[in-house]
């Protein structure tokens, strides 16, 4: 049983120990290093144990049911290349979390960095251990989003902003591809399991779908792993701080890509269109990112543009459909990790040691630098693939599969050439990297005065480059075992017969290797001297893909905008209502269309007090209508006596939940219109009013679009409430509310129990729209002749602070029709109304949404009473904690079902004797509905806080105006 929790525990502490960086009081770098360090020592740990496990063929497997019924489980699943992998981040974080400790400056947010870093590594590692697809993508997700706050770490760097920018747009579009060919995935098996994806191979190979499959998995892989022509995203990703650098752009997230191919490489290789799509690809981004690399002025850049072709030689050998291509790419993740963290990690001391990291800039540094100029210099051979470090076996292997044949194809008999081309333009800019830095006479002066770092922010470099020439020289003893058992795992069957020996005789691949590495020389010879005058490539110089990325973004964004509002925009909000109404009119006429018909009708009477309840409705739908044409704030109140009738037909046809929740919410709603009505802009400015005869048909047309519209919703609902027999779903939700959910109002039981999952994402969206709508009016500022005000109304203040005219001595209760005194004693009223309504929800009518807007309304009529200092100042109102409290509340109770190994927000109830009072009936469900109450609270009163202070700006202003 422990290795299953393990599992957990590896994905689970990043997170949990990222927040609790997050939450120091401390800004100590000490301790939050300290706390990073253990986080990544631990899961290092995890993971070695876990080894004995894996190391049989077998997988280590935890799975806790989320949505079953939807095949969605929280599934890890941990086989040897999946252990291979997490054994490589957990490895490298923690040498990036040491290296980090003497690199991020004091002044820098400390605390919010590692926070970031963890999340991304559990991130990462949850994209490893996935053993579900769907919780694959979500991971996937993540780490584009930590990716991309980490990029633009240092925010008030213009080029970070716009590199963190870029990276995010580009894989996200990526991620949501690779959501779209994991849906047809699980469609064509019809799980999302990754164990039986593996097992599926031939089905969804011969499967119609398997094109658009592979094309949108491999757009994912792809713009992850920044190929061609997604690779320019890397590059402007460097503005980054190097830690993130060694960690992101040559161990983890740029691997992502190249680890889901030769996840999923069992069931999508070997056919035609992965060979010619991935070999494209792989080809083109491995000369190319060569090519570019040797022209960078930028020592991280031409890092950066080594690993995109580095990456571009693992997705060659991945497109060759053959078992040893797949072991050499997975030996080549490896490899490529070592030895570009430590150059990374080297260009990052480099910089912070002597203020630049132009190459222009630098040379000579071996006389300052020498220990670090020697770590860099084996690092670089090993890129290069010099004989003895580990570069140089992967590389071989990589030879000898290039000229292997594998399919009739002009791509099989151009990749000899490619490989030996691209090797050779490797061998070229790993000599730029040493001789430019390292070789020749310094330069008259530096920004700082080069130095050795010390000794522990040189460690990771040394261990690295360590391990570079161990692997190069006794490879079976070291890394043999361990990737023979990931490559049998990734390729579902025992690995194949090769050798990891350092000499193989005179044979193809080390021939072409030896061809690789002088001409690499030479070529460095030849023209070493053009390349640190060069200011862009001879070829593709001026095609840059980050400028076809703004030029792309131009025109969706503001080109494309603009057309869209061209043809949709209107200063108007009725043409929009009406086209919305009209497109909802016939989506509701295609059922009728296909012969569908409404069913039997049963007959039945209408209450004559119903029927009247019903036209006084109708007469405030209509007066409203007619009045917000001549004054807007009658309109208002006629449109309150609607709802009002609405409210009594719930309690008329037994849906008394229904009733208190629209009453409450009618409440809000008609303050919130109240307070937004002044921001409306004068019809005289804005409406050109149609008269005669165009008149008169825009009116008919908009009443045969209402009369339609009602009519077609008036015959739906009495359809629904007079079809015969009345079998729907609402039996089975009577008959186990109260033994499957323990409780007897079925609709709160609905809500928090059996539909609690719609409810919780609900909220969500509700705590965004809040947030969304708070972030909006901190900036909306109306110009002051836009706001209808109207001549007669004179404006009031509620407090001594905001009317500058108001008498000494007077009191808002002088300016208020209602009492402000009994205004402030109902505060409490409603205190324990929203509590009532909250505790009785699960049993009888009430709940936590109709309690938060209750206790909204309360808020409300202190700001009505004594305006928004008066509150502020005594009572200390934090909607956004509310909103995050209500949110985490109604997440954790729901998560706290997985521990007892059932499905995501299963809920639990039972009766508890307590002392003198006796059986009392206790749900879980109550907690989330308390998380529900306290998000809608804090949602509510955030809206409402913003427009109040935004109206009182507003009247502010206006005043002004009128002196």
């Amino acid at each position: 049983m422990m290795e299953p929790s393990a599992l957990v525990l590896i994905v689970a502490l990043p997170f949990v120990a990222g927040l609790a960086t997050l939450v120091l009081r401390s800004d100590s770098r000490a301790l939050a290093t300290g706390i990073a360090g253990l986080t990544t020592l631990a899961c290092l740990v995890l993971t070695a144990l876990l080894y004995p496990s894996i190391s049989g063929g077998e997988s280590v497997r935890r799975e806790v049911e989320w949505i079953p019924s939807l095949g969605l489980d929280f599934a890890l699943r941990m086989d040897g290349f999946a252990w291979f992998f997490t054994f490589l981040v957990s490895v490298i974080g923690l040498l990036v979390v040491i290296y980090t400790r003497y690199y991020i400056s004091s002044e820098d947010p400390v605390r919010r960095f590692y926070f970031l870093f963890l999340a991304f590594m559990g991130s990462m590692l949850g994209i490893v251990l996935s053993g579900n697809l769907i919780l694959l993508v979500v991971f996937w997700e993540l780490t584009s989003i930590f990716s991309f706050l980490l990029v633009g770490y240092w925010h008030h760097n213009p080029a970070a902003r716009d590199g963190a920018r870029m990276a995010l747009t580009v894989t996200a579009v990526g991620g949501l591809a690779l959501l779209a060919g994991v849906l047809l995935i699980g469609h064509i098996v019809g799980s999302y399991d990754l164990d039986v994806v593996l097992g599926s191979g031939d089905a969804i190979r011969t499967s119609p779908l398997y094109v658009p499959a592979l094309l949108l998995i491999l757009l994912g892989a792809f713009t992850k792993s920044a190929q061609f022509p997604f690779h320019f995203w890397l590059p402007n990703a460097m503005a980054a701080p190097t830690p993130v650098s060694a960690f992101l752009h040559s161990a983890t997230m740029v691997k992502a890509g190249v680890f889901l191919m030769a996840r999923l490489w069992p069931v999508l290789s070997a056919t035609p269109e992965w060979f010619t799509i991935v070999g494209l690809v792989g080809m083109a981004s491995f000369v190319l990112g060569a090519y570019l690399a040797m022209f960078q002025q930028d020592l991280k850049g031409l890092l950066a543009y080594s690993t995109i072709s580095h990456l571009g030689l693992t997705t060659l050998l991945l497109s060759l459909g053959s078992p040893l291509g797949l072991v050499a790419a997975i030996f080549h993740m490896l490899n490529h990790a070592t030895f570009k963290a430590s150059l990374f990690m080297a260009a990052g001391i480099i910089d912070h040691e002597s203020g630049t990291r132009d190459l222009r800039r630098l040379s000579g540094l071996y006389r300052y630098m020498p220990i670090t100029g020697t770590l860099a210099t084996v690092a670089s051979a090993a890129m290069a693939g010099v004989p003895l470090l580990n570069g140089f076996l992967s590389k071989e292997m990589f030879f000898a599969e290039a000229v292997a044949t594998h399919a009739d194809s002009w791509v099989d008999v151009a990749a000899p050439y490619a490989a030996v081309l691209g090797s050779a333009l490797a061998v070229t800019y790993s000599m730029r990297l040493i001789h430019s830095i390292f070789m020749g006479a310094p330069p008259e002066s530096f920004p700082r005065e080069p130095h050795e770092p010390p000794f522990w922010m040189r460690f990771p470099v040394t261990f690295l480059v360590i391990a570079c020439l161990v692997v190069g020289i006794v490879p079976g003893l070291t890394v043999g075992p361990f990737l023979k058992v990931a490559a049998s795992s990734a390729l579902g069957t025992p690995a194949p017969e090769y050798s990891l020996a350092i000499w193989h005789g005179f044979t193809v691949p080390f021939a072409m290797s030896l061809v690789a590495l002088g001409g690499g020389a030479l070529l460095y010879l030849l023209i070493g001297n053009y390349l640190e005058k060069a200011e862009r490539p001879l070829i593709f110089g001026r095609i840059e893909g980050n400028r076809i990325f703004e030029v792309v973004m131009m025109a969706i964004s503001w080109r494309g905008a603009r057309f869209v509002e061209a043809v949709f925009g209107t200063r108007r909000l009725q043409p929009q209502m009406l086209a919305l109404v009209i497109v909802a009119i016939l989506a509701a006429l295609l059922p009728l269309s296909g012969g569908l018909g409404f069913g039997g009708f049963r007959g039945g009477t209408v209450d004559p007090t119903f029927f009247i309840l019903w036209a006084v409705g109708m007469v405030c739908a209509v007066a409203a209508a007619y009045q917000a044409k001549y004054h807007r704030l009658a309109a208002l109140v006629l449109m309150g006596g609607t709802g009002l009738v609405t409210c009594i037909t719930f309690v008329w046809l037994s849906a008394p939940d229904l009733a208190a929740t629209q009453l409450v919410v009618e409440i809000v709603t008609t303050v919130l219109i109240m307070l937004g009505l002044r921001w409306l802009p004068k019809r005289s400015e804005t409406l050109v009013e149609p008269t005669g005869v165009l008149a008169l048909m825009r009116r008919a047309r908009d009443l045969a679009v209402a009369v339609i519209a009602g009519a077609g919703m008036a015959v739906i609902s009495y359809a629904v409430m007079t079809r015969a027999p009345p079998d729907t779903i609402a039996n089975f939700f009577v008959e186990k509310s109260y033994s499957e959910g323990g409780g007897r109002n079925v609709v709160n039981v609905i809500l928090v129990d059996f539909r609690g999952f719609d409810t919780l994402g609900e909220i969500t969206v509700l705590g965004i729209v809040a947030l969304t709508v708070f972030a909006l009016l901190r900036r909306f500022r109306p110009a002051p002749d836009s706001i209808e005000r109207p001549e007669q109304q004179r404006i009031q203040y509620a407090n001594d602070e905001e009317d500058p005219d108001r008498e000494p001595g007077a009191t808002a209760s002088d300016y208020l029709f209602v009492p402000s005194i009994i205004m402030q004693w109902m505060f409490a009223v409603v205190i324990v109304l929203a509590a009532y309504l909250l505790l009785r929800g699960h049993d009888a009518p009430g709940g936590g949404f109709a309690a938060g807007v209750a206790l909204a309304a309360g808020f409300i009529l202190q700001y009505m009473a004594a305006g928004t200092n008066w509150v502020e100042s005594r009572l200390r109102v934090l909607p956004v904690r509310w909103i995050g409290g209500g949110l985490l509340l109604a997440a954790f109770t729901g998560a706290a079902a997985i521990l007892f190994g059932r499905p995501f927000l299963t809920s639990y109830f039972r009766y508890a004797e307590l002392p003198l009072i006796g059986k009392v009936p206790l749900a879980s469900a109550a907690l989330f509905d308390l998380g529900v109450f306290a998000l809608v609270v804090g949602a509510t009163v955030l809206m409402l806080i913003a427009i109040a202070h935004q109206s009182i700006r507003r009247l502010r202003a206006a005043r002004v105006e009128e002196q």
